[in-house]
């Protein structure tokens, strides 16, 4: 059974060709949103965090939005193996009330993040000279600032309906700003020519830029006035930037994305919009690493999880399904690694 799918990008497929496949080849990771779908690539998040770039001695700029931003969390600690696999099991064991509301889940949401970082996970990611994380956030500027649900709902019919004649109208709503690790040097490079702001994480913004960039719109409560930002209110990165559309500089490093669809939608809004795709240029370093169709269709249910597992799964069935996606994931992370020993990825790459 194919387990593993590989694809490269333009000039990444080129490298690789005359370089041959190792982790000094990536000067940047991303992780993507998606919430749950995330516990599919747990296994590869092990192997990638805790031995691809176990010995690394050149920065390596971690970036993620919402479920992507915990995962960079994670690797950015000091043993980004304990990390990872406190968020996967903590994440996968949270159970809700019947009808829970947007407060509910925000303290389950800030209670996860409590254990992820422990005492000193924050202190760590900041003082780590390899890993540099960035955690994407999305500023509101429209009704979607506001706590009201109905005004909400009005603000993402507005930002979706903008969105659906041009991907560059969202900055009328929203602002995108990147949360970045102390003495680390990113570009960003969108197509469409949204504006980034950056501000430096300290120890008194990490927890809120992190709960920030997970802060589904109605769902969960965002988080207001983050400090060493202007005041206002931030939510959900993947708003903006859901499984990115972006190039990023200075270094010209390859990107290593590990993701849960070789189909890539940039934004939020996008998800309904068949024909939204990323511009071929931001993936022309990117290696991206995917469970194949025939893998995900061997999964129980036939599907990876997702967040609608909360609202038609009773707890403990959900529960085992997403265990038992966790524990697959590791055949992917077993396959990733036999073929970086063989350095034999050439055969098996796909164009992306």
């Amino acid at each position: 059974m194919s387990v593993l799918d590989i694809y490269a990008g333009k000039k990444a497929f080129k490298r690789i060709q005359q370089q041959g496949f190792s982790a000094d080849l990536f000067d940047y990771i991303l992780g993507a949103s998606g919430g749950p779908k995330w516990f599919i690539l747990a296994g590869l998040d092990r192997f990638i965090f805790a031995e691809f770039f176990a010995n690394r001695h050149k920065p390596i700029q971690a970036i993620g939005s919402s479920a992507g931003a915990f995962r960079m969390a994670c690797f950015a600690q000091d043993d980004p193996l304990a990390a990872i696999n406190r968020l996967a099991d903590r994440y996968s064991h949270t159970v809700y009330s019947d009808r829970p509301n947007s407060k509910e889940i925000t303290e389950k949401g800030n209670a996860l993040l409590e254990f992820v970082l422990g005492d000193d996970g924050a202190q760590q990611i900041l003082k780590n000279k390899i890993v540099k994380a960035h955690f994407v956030v999305a500023k509101c500027k429209g009704l979607t600032k506001f706590s009201s649900k109905s005004l909400q709902m009005t603000g993402l019919a507005m930002s979706a309906g903008a969105n659906f004649f041009n991907r560059k109208y969202l900055s009328h709503f929203y602002q995108r700003y990147i949360f970045s690790s102390p003495n680390s040097h990113l570009e960003i490079n969108d197509p469409y020519q949204m504006g980034c702001t950056t501000v430096s994480l300290k120890q008194n913004n990490l927890k809120d830029a992190l709960m920030a960039s997970g802060s589904i719109p109605i769902i969960i409560n965002g988080v207001k006035n983050i400090a060493g930002a202007s005041k206002g209110v931030y939510r959900d990165g993947g708003l903006i930037d859901y499984h990115f559309d972006l190039s990023f500089g200075p270094s010209d490093g390859l990107i290593l994305y590990p993701h849960f669809y070789s189909k890539v939608i940039p934004g939020w809004f996008d998800k309904s919009l068949k024909n939204r795709l990323a511009h071929s240029s931001s993936y022309d370093n990117v290696v991206m690493l995917v469970p194949s169709d025939e893998f995900i269709y061997n999964l129980p249910f036939h599907k990876i999880p997702d967040r609608k597992d909360f609202e038609t799964m009773p707890s403990t069935q959900r529960i085992s399904y997403w265990q038992e996606v966790i524990g697959k994931s590791n055949q992917l992370a077993d396959v990733f690694q036999i073929m970086c020993q063989n350095n034999d990825f050439l055969h098996s790459i796909k164009h992306l």
